[in-house]
C-alpha cells in the first residue's frame, strides 16, 4: 500500500461544486485531496479487505441473532428498553438494509483490523461512490494514473440495485435529512438519485418537517402519510424527535435503515464481537470500560458508545507525547468501550507531512462493494481535520 503523488485536475473544485459537493474545502484544512492517491494491489483488496469485510458482516449477523433473544446485549449497548421489541421484530422479519462502512487499520502487509463499524448513516458515501470515481475516470483517461489501474468501486451500481431489491408496496419513498447541513443534503440528494434510477418514486423532506396525524401517522408537508422512509439521520437523533413516540404504532412507516441497525450503531458491539469471537485476526481486543475483565494493556483507546466522527476519543499510550491524546465533542459521561490501541500506518505527503491513514470498507446490502481512504495528521482521524484521498487498484 503506497501513497502516490498525481497531477490533479485544475478545475476540480468547480466540478465538485457543480455536483453538489460543496464541502470539499473547510476553513481548517482541505477535505478532498486531488494531488495524491493511495495504491493497493488487487490481491490486497480481495484477500485482505473484502474477505475481512465479508467475515465482519457475518459476525455482526451472528451477534444480531443473539441480541434478538438476549436482553443483556440490548441493555449493554445503551439502547432504551422501549425500543427492544421493535428491534427484535425488525431483525426477525429480515427488514432490508442499504449500507454501512467498516473502518479498518491496514498497512498492506498484515491483517486488516476493525476499528469500528459505521453502520447507521455512514458519512462520505457521495465522495466514495461518485466523486472519487469521477476523479478516476478523468485521470485514467489523461494517463495521470497507470493504464492498468482500476478502482474498487461498485458502489453506485450496488446502491441502485439495493434500492430496487427493497421491495415494497409503497407508492413513495420519502428521504429525510437535515437539509441545512451541506454534507447531509448532498448525501440525501445522491441517495434520491440512486432510488430514482432503481425505479422508485422519491420525495426529499427535511427531518424537521415531518408531522404527526391524528391517528399517529407520520405526515409530509402536503399532508400525505409517510409509509416508507429512508432516514439520512442517525437513530440516536431520530429517537429524540416528537414523531418517534409513534415509531411502534400501526401507522408508523417502514424504515430504512431498519430498527435492528440500532444494535450495530452502538460501539458496544465491538466488545460483544470480541467476546463471541476471541482472537479473531480482524478484531481488536475490546471490552466495556467498566468490565472488570478488561485488559487492554498499556496502550488503549476509549470511545463513547454513540460517538461520531472521532468525537470524545481518548488514546492512552507511552508512545504519545505526554502519554495520551484526546478529542473534544458533545458526548458526556455515558458508557464507553476500551479497545487495545493499534497504530495506524503512517505515510508521507509530497510536502513531507506525516499522515495517518484509515481504510473505509463499504458494504451495500451486506456485500463489500467499495473502498475509501481517509487520512489525518494525527492518530485520531476525525471529521474536522480529516481528508478524503482517492485510491487506485493495481494488478
Amino acid at each position: 500500500m503506497r501513497r502516490l503523488a498525481v497531477a490533479g485536475r485544475p478545475d476540480w473544485a468547480s466540478l465538485a461544486d457543480g455536483l453538489g459537493f460543496t464541502f470539499h474545502t473547510s476553513p481548517a484544512a482541505p477535505y478532498w485531496v486531488e494531488d495524491a492517491c493511495y495504491a493497493l494491489t488487487r490481491r490486497q483488496v480481495e484477500r485482505d479487505i473484502t474477505a475481512a469485510t465479508a467475515d465482519a458482516v457475518a459476525m455482526c449477523a451472528r451477534l444480531l441473532d443473539r441480541a434478538a433473544c438476549d436482553d443483556e446485549i440490548l441493555a449493554s449497548l445503551g439502547i432504551e428498553r422501549q425500543w427492544w421489541d421493535g428491534i427484535r421484530d425488525s431483525w426477525l422479519r429480515a427488514e432490508g438494509t442499504l449500507y454501512g462502512r467498516f473502518d479498518l487499520a491496514y498497512d498492506g502487509r498484515g491483517a486488516a483490523r476493525i476499528l469500528e463499524f459505521n453502520a447507521d448513516v455512514p458519512g462520505t458515501l457521495f465522495e466514495s461512490a461518485h466523486f472519487q470515481w469521477h476523479w478516476f475516470e478523468a485521470l485514467h483517461a489523461d494517463g495521470a494514473v497507470p493504464r492498468a489501474a482500476d478502482q474498487f468501486n461498485r458502489l453506485h451500481e450496488a446502491l441502485v440495485g439495493a434500492f430496487r431489491a427493497l421491495a415494497g408496496q409503497h407508492a413513495i419513498l420519502h428521504v429525510a435529512a437535515s437539509l441545512d447541513d451541506a454534507e447531509e443534503r448532498c448525501l440525501a440528494r445522491y441517495l434520491c438519485d440512486c432510488a430514482c434510477q432503481s425505479g422508485r418514486a422519491v420525495d426529499l423532506i427535511d427531518i424537521g418537517d415531518i408531522g404527526i396525524g391524528a391517528a399517529g401517522q407520520w405526515l409530509d408537508l402536503d399532508g400525505r402519510p409517510i409509509t416508507w422512509l429512508f432516514k439520512v439521520y442517525r437513530w440516536d437523533l431520530l429517537l429524540r424527535e416528537p414523531f418517534a413516540r409513534f415509531l411502534g404504532g400501526e401507522r408508523a412507516p417502514q424504515l430504512v435503515e431498519p430498527r435492528w441497525k440500532m444494535v450495530l450503531a452502538s460501539k458496544g458491539i465491538l466488545a460483544w464481537l470480541w467476546r463471541m469471537f476471541p482472537r479473531h485476526p480482524n478484531l481488536l481486543p475490546t471490552w466495556f470500560e467498566d468490565d472488570p475483565a478488561a485488559d487492554p494493556g498499556q496502550s488503549y483507546v476509549t470511545k463513547p458508545l454513540f460517538s461520531n466522527r472521532g468525537a470524545n476519543v481518548r488514546i492512552v499510550s507511552p508512545e504519545l507525547p505526554g502519554g495520551e491524546l484526546s478529542t473534544g465533542g458533545p458526548y458526556g459521561p455515558e458508557r464507553r468501550v476500551v479497545q487495545a490501541y493499534h497504530r495506524l500506518p503512517v505515510f508521507r505527503s509530497a510536502a513531507g507531512e506525516r499522515v495517518h491513514a484509515v481504510l473505509g470498507s463499504w458494504v451495500v446490502a451486506g456485500r463489500p462493494e467499495g473502498l475509501a481512504v481517509y487520512e489525518d495528521t494525527g492518530p485520531i482521524v476525525g471529521h474536522a481535520t480529516m481528508r478524503f484521498v482517492p485510491h487506485i487498484v493495481l494488478p
